[in-house]
């Protein structure tokens, strides 16, 4: 790989998952557009979550990632927005309840519009057209007309990007995230299920704690960290001339940022140690993350390591595990020790839904709870095995009250993932879902750092 970089230099390079634009002269007048608009984040918010971050791989706090696998233009609503904006907030409460630890905050939302294929053609019946890739390329409408590439998308994109972002620093620093209000969090279809009824224990606890610390003269008016929260974004980095339009250097540091988000990932179809995607990734300031699948072989994942973070910056890249429930525990473990050997610093971060994806005998794409649940289990197995720090979670999840994950304690079955399945790409996660592998998470981090204490306890005895 060529030492020098520039926002461009990915173009000369393999490029896998690109769509078939009809009209490159249109595709290159969009990018030019999008290129003056004004950044959707700002570098030095990048570079708050790339210290928070860093702490989460020195074993200090955790990072939650999570929300839709493809936002739609359709659905585009401020109480979506809303709605799953709260269950990272109920999910990030019982997280710092239960372990004790800080949690990173990161969403999947202001723009994950694009979508790896399995293959670049759908067929149905004698008709073959190009595959959906995601509301930013083309519509999920199989006809010629929607599945055709159009890079307006991309514009429209931008537009609700920068919408959504407004609304997420307002729900963040506005006083919707006070700790006050963590009883109205509740989602009303959530009220009735065992992880609520933990839920509100664990609200009702951090009531008296707040009503403790009141008196000792800690409350929102004095203290902004009750009533406000940091809240990022971020989205799979998969259309590079969005990106690169959208690459602009900072005029405190004179370093690159990609600012369509605040953190932006690789996924596990486009890690190619020579490949476009790493190569535009390499020269941004932000934290980037790349996905590692039971594919993942631990010299290529050193390499990429050293492309990506050369400096070996704690918290400059997260490795995302998706090995799937029946693989975690024999690919993972390599990968781990490679590292360790190495002296690399990474965040550990385990993907539980893209390994664990099938489809239904009712003809539906699903994914058993049962299934993510375990390989949340192995993951942190593992790095209890190996003494690593299980550094974060990164799901797909929604707000609303949806029937596409079977399982979990609403019981869904492959006969009732009809009633409500409305994903527009993968199956999610609704709420309640969410909840249960919170406190799942928050039981494993607890009992992470209980062996760390009793091993510090047991070293001082000695």
């Amino acid at each position: 790989m060529a030492a020098k970089w520039s926002p461009d230099s990915w173009r000369a390079l393999p490029i896998q998952q690109v769509p078939d634009y009809p009209d490159a002269a249109a595709l290159a007048a969009v990018e030019c557009k999008l290129s003056a608009y004004p950044p959707l984040v700002f570098a030095g918010e990048a570079r708050r979550l790339l210290r928070s971050l860093g702490d989460v791989a020195e074993g200090r706090g955790f990072l939650l990632q999570g929300g839709d696998c493809a936002e739609s233009f359709a659905e585009f609503h401020p109480n979506n927005i809303r709605d799953t904006f709260r269950v990272l907030l109920q999910m990030a409460i019982v997280l710092i309840f239960g372990s004790g630890q800080t949690v990173v905050k990161v969403g999947r939302m202001a723009g994950q519009f694009a979508k790896p294929r399995s293959a670049p053609t759908e067929k149905i019946g004698t008709l073959e057209l190009p595959s959906y890739r995601g509301d930013s390329i083309n519509g999920m409408d199989f006809t010629v007309a929607a599945r055709r590439p159009d890079p307006e998308r991309l514009v429209q994109a931008y537009n609700q990007s920068a919408a959504t972002l407004n609304l997420l620093r307002a729900f963040a620093q506005g006083g919707y995230a006070d700790l006050h209000r963590v009883h109205g969090w509740n989602l009303e279809f959530v009220a009735n299920s065992p992880a609520a009824s933990r839920y509100q224990d664990l609200a009702t606890r951090l009531d008296e704690t707040l009503a403790f610390m009141a008196a000792c003269g800690l409350t929102s008016e004095t203290t902004p960290q009750i009533r406000e929260t940091d809240f990022y974004t971020s989205h799979e980095a998969l259309h590079l001339g969005f990106e690169q339009a959208m690459t602009r250097v900072d005029s405190t540091t004179g370093d690159w940022y990609d600012t369509s988000a605040h953190m932006v990932w690789i996924g596990d179809r486009t890690r190619q140690p020579d490949g476009a995607h790493v190569e535009f990734m390499r020269g941004i300031g932000n934290p980037v993350g790349l996905k590692a699948g039971p594919s993942t072989e631990a010299d290529s994942l050193l390499r990429l390591i050293d492309a990506l973070n050369p400096d070996n910056v704690p918290g400059k890249l997260t490795v995302i595990a998706r090995m799937g429930s029946d693989q975690i525990l024999k690919k993972l473990p390599p990968l781990v020790r490679a590292v360790q050997r190495a002296g690399r610093v990474v965040v550990w971060a385990c993907d539980p839904m893209h390994g664990n994806t099938v489809k239904s005998s009712s003809g539906f794409k699903t994914r058993p709870f049962e299934r993510i649940l375990d390989e949340v289990k192995g993951f942190f197995a593992v790095h209890a095995a190996e003494g690593t720090h299980a550094g974060g979670v990164h799901i797909e999840l929604t707000g609303q009250n949806v029937t596409e994950c079977t399982g979990g304690a609403q019981a869904i079955t492959d006969a009732t993932l009809a009633d409500r399945y409305h994903t527009h790409c993968d199956p999610r996660l609704n709420a309640s879902q969410s909840l249960e592998l919170a406190f799942l998470i928050a039981e494993a981090l607890k009992a992470e750092r209980d062996q760390k204490n009793g091993s510090v306890r047991r070293a001082a005895a000695e």
